[in-house]
């Protein structure tokens, strides 16, 4: 899904060009993001792009799964995604101006394409959470371990660490014996 930015600047808000696809982005993402991303469903968009003072705003809703390792054991997880984008595409660096710091805009030239596909996997990547936990993590199940290793949860951790730092009594009187190197 390619689009001329010059054609685009031909719609108007009260005359929008409207667009409902289904797109495969799923080797896209495969490709480029390879760690982040086991499979990926077809994503459904819908929306409309229109001119306004010769800026293009392009209003998207996309509705997709990926699958997703999880952040603690790397087993896959599903992840359903239901999102809305909005970017803005200027003809110049002094159109880039009239948006705040926080809105997606991008300067091109009157001959460039707007690559709506790219413009999805950019943004399904952006939606991926940071933690990510499976079904079984979620309820509490056992954490993953391996040989010499196992991940512990946080008030496990505490409690291992609170144990460590207790004294055999029989031992107490010799932290006293070495005090003064301490303060060395």
């Amino acid at each position: 899904m390619k689009w001329y930015f010059k054609d685009l600047q031909k719609y108007s808000d009260t005359d929008p060009f409207t667009f409902n696809e289904r797109i495969d982005i799923k080797d896209d993402l495969l490709q480029r993001y390879s760690e982040q991303v086991i499979d990926a469903t077809p994503f459904d968009i819908d929306g409309q792009a229109f001119a306004d003072r010769g800026d293009v705003i392009i209003d998207t809703h996309i509705v997709g799964k990926l699958v997703v390792p999880s952040s603690r054991s790397l087993e896959p997880v599903d992840l359903p995604l239901d999102f809305t984008i909005e970017e803005f595409y200027v003809p110049s660096k002094a159109a880039e101006a009239r948006y705040g710091k926080d809105d997606v805009v991008f300067v091109l030239d009157e001959d460039a394409e707007v690559d709506m596909e790219s413009a999805v996997s950019d943004n399904v990547i952006l939606h991926i959470p940071m933690h990510i936990l499976s079904p079984d993590e979620i309820a509490g199940k056992q954490m993953p371990s391996g040989k010499d290793w196992d991940v512990m949860s946080v008030d496990d951790y505490k409690n291992q660490k609170a144990e460590l730092n207790t004294v055999d009594p029989r031992l107490a009187k010799l932290k006293d014996l070495f005090k003064d190197q301490d303060s060395k």
